[in-house]
Parts: C-alpha cells; structure tokens; sequence
C-alpha cells in the first residue's frame, strides 16, 4: 500500500503516535519515546511503498525483509503493521497483556516480524546473514534494518560491517535513527569538554564516514523529513553493485510531544495524568 501524499503520511505518523501512547497508557508499559523517533521512518517504508511486503501472505518468499534491532520499539511498529491488516487492528489494545502475541521486543511469531530483537546489537548480524542468503539464492529481495546509535556501540555491529561492506551487499540497507539519546545518556559529547563517562557515551561522530571506511556507501538526513527520507531511499533497488548502503537518519526522542523530547528519563516512564492530557492535545 502506497499513498505518497505528504499530507496523508504526516496524518499517518501522528495517528501512529497517538496510537503508541494510547497502547502504553493501557499497558502501563512501552517505550514510547523509542517509538516516536523513528515513526517517519516506518510509515514511510511501508506507507510509502519503498518495502514490498503483502500483509495477507506475510511470508511471502520474494518479501522484502524488515529488521527492527532496536526491538524496544516494537511498540511504535505494530499500529504500522496492523494497519497495513498483518493482524487486526483490536490486538493493539492487548499489548502486553496475557495471552497477547505483542511484547515489548519484537518476536517472530507476530504476522510481519522476521526476527527476535532487541538485544541490542544482533539486528545488523543478522540481516547482514539475510543478506548473504539472498544472494546464494539468487533472489533480489531487499533487506532493511533501523538500528539505535546507542546500539552502535555494540562491536558485533562493526564486525558485520565489515562483512557487508567486504562482500558488497548491495541488497542490504541500513537506517541508524540518530536521535542521540542512550539509556546511559547521550551518544557523543555536548561540547567540546572532556567526556563525563558518568553521564555520557564515548562520541559515535563522525558516524557515516566510520560505515564509509568499511566499505558502505553512506548519506545523511533528517529523519522526520519524508522527503528526505524518499530521497535516501527510492533508489534502493538500482544499487546493483555498489554494496551496502547506511542512511543516518538524525531524529528527536520523543518527537511530537515537547516535554518527552530528548528527556533521557522517560525512556521507560509512561506519561499518566495531567502529562498524558498534554501529550494527547500534542498529538490531536
């Protein structure tokens, strides 16, 4: 399903985080700030035709693969796929609840997942095996993974860029959603100081030119700008040869509610009361 009318996807997008709030206010559990930073980034994939995926017949054989890695955000992408019709749209209202197939992480059983995620670090891996796959295969399918920066610190990562990048898996695309922001705080220093290693993660920058130097033709752009998104990324399939492409998509944890946005504290903090009231009339 494809519908390429701005107006229409930012509709989409704010219908998406209302959702994910609404289903973390049920559950009492979610990390809806992950969500948010990466929303535009899903409904433009799949809203926006860029993945080829049949949500009548999920498993398709000739699918485009899709890799959430940082599955805490599972929350952010099942009001996307249950729209699409993977599963009916009432299952949203069970999120975690007993019985429900939606956890926290992302799971394969779910109509639309591929793999278990959420262990930070394992999604490049295994997409980049995914990769390796089509290609003895013989099959052109795309396989596209969004990881966290802050999961970028895991080697695992660079240990599979290196791989991509070596055997020139032009099949295989790679969105990082740079919103800097770790549970341990940010990813790159705030100023030109010392690190406090208290607070802060040792600097990620310059992020594109490190997937450069292994091999991957890099770009940069913001990630809540569909076209800018469209314009990284409508060309994917025409990339015969010129390997692994990694699309840093700078983004705002928390986008679309201002007192959530890069507030570290409410990565695992549901808003409730007058906060939730706020963050409804943000997203009306």
């Amino acid at each position: 399903m494809s519908n390429r009318s701005l107006e229409k996807l930012q509709e989409k997008a704010r219908w998406v985080r209302r959702t994910v709030l609404e289903m973390a206010v049920n559950a009492k559990s979610g990390h809806v700030t992950s969500a948010f930073s990466q929303t535009e980034l899903l409904v433009a994939l799949y809203h926006g035709g860029i993945l080829r995926v049949r949500p009548d017949e999920p498993d398709w054989p000739d699918r485009d693969r899709f890799i959430l890695s940082k599955g805490q955000g599972g929350i952010g992408l099942y009001p996307v796929l249950a729209d699409l019709g993977f599963f009916p749209r009432e299952e949203l209202e069970l999120f975690t609840q007993r019985g429900s197939q939606l956890g926290v992480h992302c799971e394969w059983h779910v109509p639309g997942i591929e793999t278990v995620s959420g262990s930070l670090g394992h999604g490049l891996p295994v997409a980049t095996g995914m990769a390796e796959a089509a290609r003895r295969d013989g099959k052109r399918h795309l396989v596209v993974l969004i990881t966290g920066d802050a999961e970028l610190y895991e080697g695992s990562n660079w240990e599979a860029a290196i791989v991509a990048g070596a055997r020139r898996y032009d099949n295989l695309v790679l969105i990082v959603d740079r919103n800097g922001q770790g549970v341990l705080g940010h990813t790159d220093p705030r100023d030109d100081a010392y690190l406090d290693w208290s607070s802060d993660g040792p600097a990620l920058e310059p992020l594109a030119a490190k997937f450069a130097a292994c091999g991957w033709e890099t770009n940069e752009i913001d990630g809540h700008d569909f076209g800018a998104i469209f314009g990284a990324l409508d060309g994917i399939r025409e990339r015969k040869g010129r390997g692994p492409l990694a699309v840093v998509a700078r983004t705002v944890k928390g986008k679309g509610v201002p007192f959530l946005e890069n507030e570290r504290r409410w990565h695992y903090r549901v808003p409730e009361g007058e906060e939730l009231e706020i963050a409804r009339r943000a997203l009306a």
